[in-house]
Order: structure tokens, then C-alpha cells, then sequence
């Protein structure tokens, strides 16, 4: 352990929670005679005090030997999982995720992100990690226990809050440029800002971004839009003009336009200001998600007029049937419990606080119905979708849309529309008149369930069955 020098400080990781597996995991190391450190993410959260359930390993040796030599140290049925391919090993004890890999040392051809890898030193595989605040490593063996290594400074850049690589940074991003959103995803979890020079290096060859799988790239977004404020991490994608490579139909909407005394709003910043009103009240990733598409077909239908000024009428139609190519190319699922659920909040967005205007018992069974057992998720994208910088006008607004949930929880207790499914069946229409299965019956099915949202019928089969008979001739012949 040539590298070890005395001037390094040693961290009290016995006061820490994770003190038993690390011992027990230095034991190993010791037996096995592999210098082994705890390194990465667990490190940096052990500085931050953040609660942190995957532990990474490095040795200098065969992390995969070392991997099995714990597993049954640990406990003698415990399974390791082994990725021959990148050396690498996981298992899994008392809810911990471990990963033992050895050091390495990594070069990359131009066309690819995925590095030719090489047996390392420590040295080497701490100049490959990513930023400084990821290459910190903590010794486990017993000489040396709970001494740190922090060549790049790595301590220093979380007091200041700030995100740097720890090599050239233009060189780190060209590289592997997934680590050009992994920046700014780093930044938006823990409210850090971007080195100046790393901050260029990544606009400088965010182009590079092309190489990178669509799925690597939507699991650092999935990350960035977690975050207490994702609006910071979609500020920065917008002005290190990532954002236009990555989803182009979000950054149209930047941009105040006025004509006369006419003016819309910056519908991007307002898009922001949305997703961090959402993120305050829920963790639900996808009705996250449906706050930045709320608005995405607004360019595409903004028109104006010149008594009226700006509209964007249909916007919210248009924008649900957006959907499903912008998912396809994101490779975000496209299941009706995802894709279907966006598209709804993004097409009803606007309908309950037009219904402020005219609150009608018909139009709000329709809501109902259409919004089935979502609608707590679609009132809370419509409360975070009052923004203004007129506090007065926000709360008006906000006081109209209480009348009108109070309103729709009303007809909602009263009339059970949400998530009802018509009580008579096609099954039920066939055998009262005798019908095989045709067009027929799904218009009287159809008009069954319009004559219910209207309020002409209860939703109760008894009179829900003589609506039926008596409309059922009209429709047969």
C-alpha cells in the first residue's frame, strides 16, 4: 500500500450504521491478503449525511473472488449474482446492495461510450470515476481501516457545493458523454453547481450525447425529475441546450412573444414552475412527467388575433396525441398504466378549472367518467398549474377551484360515476332482444351510458334495464 500516506485522515466509520458489513467485508479482505475499499456514491453520502442502501467495493485483485469469499462469510446460503462480462458482482444481505468490482483502468474508442478495460491500480480507477465527489475511497483492511483516500479533493467540492471531474473534463465527456446529463443530474439531487470548466467541457461536446442509448438516457432523467426541484435539473439541460437534443418539443416552448399590447408568458419557465408545484405535493414519477408535457403542443397550435391576443386552443388534445412518439423515442413504456395515464392528465388538464365557469352536473359526471381513478392526480396537476406572479390572482383562482372539487366530489358521492362501467352489459343487451353480436349493441350500449352522464338515468341496473327496452326498438330497426 505504497499510496497510503500518513497525512490522510481516518474516518470513524465504527460510529456509522454499516460498521458490521464493512468489518466483516475488511476480514475477507484481509484473509484473501486484497486491499479493499469502500469508494463512489456511499462515500460521498457518508459525507452528506444522506441515507445510502448500495455499497460499492473495490479491490485491487479479483472482485468476483472477493465477492463469493463474503457472500459466505456472511452466510453460507447467500448468493452472488456475476457479471463475467465487466468483472463485476453483486449480492444482496439484510437489504443492502453490494457490488465488488477490481480496480481497473479504462480507454474508450471515439464511436462508443463502453471503455476497453484493463487491470488498474487504486490511483487508476479513482482518475476514472466520473466527478471528484464520486472518487473518495475508504481502506476496510484492518492495518489501515477507515482511512481516506481523496487524491482529487473530493471533500472539498462537496463543502463547496460543486460538481467537477476529476481528469480533463472536456476528455471525461467525450469519454462517455452519459456522463454529460449524469452532471447536471448530480447537481439537481443535491443542489451543487457545475465548475466553470466542467460546465463548458459539457456544452462543448454535449453533440456526443448521440452515442449514448436512449435508455441510459432516460434513466438520469427519471433521476433529475425525482429531485426535490427537478425544474433546476431541466434549467440546466434547457441552457447547456441539451434539452433541444434530448426533447426538442419541451425547449420550444421557451419564450415570451408580444405583439402590441399582447403578450403570452414564457411557457417554458411556466412548464417549471408547474413540475416543482407537482414535485411539492407528490413523488408519483409519471404525473411528474405529465407536468412537463402539459403544455408540449402549445407552438404547434399558438395562433393570434388582434382584439384577443394569443391563443392555443386544443393544446391539450393535440398535446396527449404527441404522446406516444415523443415515449417511442424516449423509450419510456408505453402501457396504458403509463403512456394512457399521461395522456389523460395532459387531455383534462384543462377541464376542471373551465368548469369554474359553468359548473354543470352533466359536464362533471363526463369529468368523471373520463378521469376514472385518477382524479386526485389530475386536480393536483391543475392546482400546480395556477402559476402567476400576481399572488391575488393565483389565490382567486385557487379559491374558484375549490367550489369546483367540492362540486365534483359532491355529484361524485351522490352519483358513484368515477370508475363505473354501464351496469348493463353487452351480454345483458343481446339476450333481451335476442341479438347476436353487431353494431347495434354497442350503440345502445353507448347511448345507456351517455343517457347515465347526462343525468337522464341513474347508474342502477332496474333503470338503467328499462331504458333500454324502451329505446332498444328505435336502434333495431
Amino acid at each position: 500500500m505504497e499510496h497510503i500516506k500518513n497525512n490522510y485522515p481516518v474516518i470513524q466509520i465504527d460510529k456509522i450504521d454499516h460498521s458490521k458489513i464493512l468489518r466483516n467485508i475488511g476480514a475477507v479482505s484481509d484473509a484473501l491478503q486484497l486491499e479493499t475499499y469502500v469508494v463512489g456514491g456511499f462515500v460521498r453520502d457518508l459525507f452528506l449525511k444522506r441515507t445510502c442502501k448500495d455499497i460499492d467495493i473495490v479491490c485491487v485483485g479479483d472482485g468476483m473472488l472477493l465477492a463469493q469469499a463474503v457472500a459466505t462469510h456472511l452466510d453460507k446460503g447467500l448468493s452472488v449474482t456475476l457479471f463475467k462480462n465487466f468483472g463485476t458482482a453483486m449480492l444482496q444481505w439484510n437489504g443492502w446492495i453490494i457490488e465488488f468490482v477490481g480496480t481497473r483502468k479504462e480507454s474508450y474508442a471515439s464511436s462508443s461510450r463502453n471503455p476497453t478495460v484493463s487491470n488498474g491500480t487504486l490511483a487508476d480507477d479513482q482518475m476514472r470515476r466520473d466527478f471528484t465527489i464520486n472518487t473518495m475511497a475508504i481502506c476496510l483492511n484492518k492495518e489501515h481501516y477507515g482511512l481516506l483516500l481523496d487524491p482529487f479533493n473530493g471533500q472539498h467540492d462537496l463543502a463547496d457545493a460543486l460538481i467537477r471531474t476529476p481528469c480533463a473534463p472536456e476528455q471525461t465527456f467525450s469519454d462517455d458523454p452519459l456522463r454529460i446529463i449524469r452532471a447536471i443530474r448530480f447537481a439537481t439531487q443535491l443542489n451543487f453547481r457545475i465548475a466553470v470548466e466542467t460546465w463548458t467541457a459539457l456544452t462543448t461536446v454535449r453533440n456526443r450525447l448521440t452515442i449514448v442509448s436512449q435508455e441510459r438516457i432516460a434513466e438520469e432523467l427519471h433521476k433529475i425529475i425525482a429531485a426535490n426541484k427537478p425544474s433546476y435539473g431541466f434549467q440546466l439541460l434547457f441552457e447547456t441546450k441539451i434539452l433541444a437534443i434530448i426533447l426538442p418539443e419541451l425547449e420550444k416552448l421557451s419564450g415570451k412573444e408580444q405583439c402590441g399590447v399582447h403578450t403570452h408568458k414564457d411557457n417554458l419557465l411556466h412548464t417549471f414552475e408547474v413540475l416543482d408545484n407537482v414535485a411539492q405535493n407528490s413523488s408519483k414519477l409519471w404525473l411528474r412527467w405529465a407536468a412537463v408535457f402539459h403544455d408540449i403542443a402549445k407552438p404547434l397550435t399558438k395562433k393570434f388575433d388582434p382584439i384577443h391576443g394569443f391563443s392555443f386552443h386544443g393544446h391539450e388534445d393535440l398535446g396527449a396525441k404527441m404522446l406516444p412518439r415523443i415515449f417511442r423515442r424516449l423509450r419510456f413504456p408505453i402501457s396504458k398504466e403509463v403512456l394512457g395515464y399521461v395522456q389523460k392528465l395532459v387531455r383534462l388538464h384543462l377541464r376542471p378549472i373551465a368548469l369554474a365557469k359553468a359548473v354543470t352536473d352533466t359536464a362533471i359526471r363526463r369529468l368523471l367518467y373520463e378521469a376514472q381513478g385518477d382524479l386526485e392526480d389530475l386536480f393536483l396537476l391543475c392546482r400546480a398549474d395556477i402559476t402567476s406572479k400576481n399572488t391575488a390572482r393565483v389565490e382567486q383562482y385557487l379559491a374558484n377551484f375549490d367550489k369546483v372539487e367540492k362540486k365534483v366530489l359532491d355529484v361524485e358521492a351522490r352519483d358513484k360515476i368515477r370508475n363505473f362501467q354501464p351496469v348493463i352489459t353487452g351480454q345483458v343487451i343481446m339476450q333481451a332482444f335476442a341479438l347476436k353480436p353487431s353494431p347495434a349493441v354497442g350503440s345502445i350500449k353507448e347511448a345507456i351510458k351517455e343517457a347515465i352522464l347526462e343525468g337522464k338515468i341513474k347508474n342502477e341496473y332496474k333503470e338503467a334495464f328499462q331504458y333500454m327496452l324502451s329505446i332498444g326498438k328505435d336502434y333495431l330497426s
